[in-house]
């Protein structure tokens, strides 16, 4: 999971098990983060990181979910920018051992992805 600025660059990123849902690393990801507005797909529509994000002053542009009783609004024209979250997630598979995950050990894993992005920034 990534946090990336307005432009698609790598901000900071956690590595979760492959069986575990998005939101469990959002908490640490999001803490003492400063911005506008935060994109996020439909798996981030939970009532605790909405009201974590209002009470930070940040504007949640996060569709909801299909089986919501009461769906949240959100900003359909800024949602359009997400693309460049997943430009970024695209590219960084482009390193074939990030797309296989070769590397043994999380704290390699994590040291690759760090590199690859600092790479991407000053291209």
């Amino acid at each position: 999971m990534a946090l990336t600025d307005a432009l698609g660059n790598m901000i900071d990123f956690r590595l979760l098990p492959g069986q575990a849902h998005d939101l469990r690393g959002t908490a640490a990801l999001i803490e003492g983060l400063s911005c506008g507005q935060f994109l996020a797909d439909r798996a981030f529509d939970a009532n605790w990181l909405r009201d974590a994000l209002t009470g930070a002053g940040i504007e949640a542009v996060i569709p909801p979910k299909c089986n919501r009783r009461f769906p949240a609004e959100f900003d359909r024209h800024t949602y359009t920018w997400r693309h460049l979250i997943e430009n970024f997630f695209g590219k960084l598979k482009e390193y074939r051992g990030i797309a296989m995950r070769c590397c043994k050990t999380d704290e390699s894993f994590s040291a690759f992805i760090s590199l690859a992005a600092t790479v991407m920034r000053t291209r």
